[in-house]
């Protein structure tokens, strides 16, 4: 595979965190996204899963279609990470809403 990964997400990740200093590195078989040192999102395939605080953390898996991420079928789940469903994704101000709240407790974890 010696294609680019630029998947249509890392576009929409990239615009919607930019406030955030965002990042982007690649790991595994994603793309993990950064504010600081701190990693709040990551990317495999088109899936994007969000790290996020444990209240939002639970508000975000009632989203129908919503689970934890897992970087293949066979990997255990990454613990603090909701695989947003795709019509958060597709939704640019939802998408926009979720990114900031994981971005936000990414910075304040970093802070404390």
């Amino acid at each position: 595979m010696g294609m680019i990964y630029r998947p249509v997400r890392y576009e929409q990740m990239m615009k919607a965190a930019e406030r955030f200093d965002v990042r982007a590195r690649r790991m595994f078989n994603g793309m993990g996204f950064y504010t600081g040192e701190k990693m709040f999102a990551f990317l495999v395939g088109e899936e994007v899963g969000l790290k996020l605080a444990p209240t939002d953390l639970e508000q975000a898996l009632n989203l129908p279609g919503a689970e934890l991420l897992r970087t293949d079928p066979d990997s255990e789940p990454m613990k603090e990470y909701v695989r947003m469903p795709h019509d958060v994704l597709d939704n640019a101000e939802s998408f926009d809403y979720w990114v900031e709240r994981s971005a936000e407790y990414a910075q304040a974890k970093r802070l404390s």
